[in-house]
Parts: structure tokens; sequence; C-alpha cells
């Protein structure tokens, strides 16, 4: 697809909301993700921390 303009590529046809819409909401769901795996696996790894200091008592 050809544009003339920056306004052109952002409007898309008319679907421009929902493109950049889509775009948004997967973006943002990738990084909820990543951020709660992340956040999973230090809690996670501080369980296992406490559990090895109590197992050595």
């Amino acid at each position: 697809m050809m544009w003339q303009s920056g306004a052109e590529f952002w409007s898309m046809g008319g679907y421009g909301l929902y493109v950049w819409g889509s775009f948004g909401v997967t973006a943002l769901g990738v990084i909820l993700e990543v951020w709660l795996l992340r956040r999973g696996q230090r809690s996670l790894v501080n369980r296992l921390q406490r559990m090895q200091r109590w197992e050595a008592q």
C-alpha cells in the first residue's frame, strides 16, 4: 500500500483506531506477561532460599 502522507499512514484508510489499538493492546499484554513472569520467578527464588535456610538450621 502506498500512502501520500504520514496522516494517511496513521489513519490506515479509516481503520487506524482499530489497527493501532490492536497493536497497543497486544504490546500491553506482552509487557504484562513478562512482568508477571519475572515477579513470579523472584517470588519462587525467594521462597526456595527461605526453605534452604530453614533446612540448614
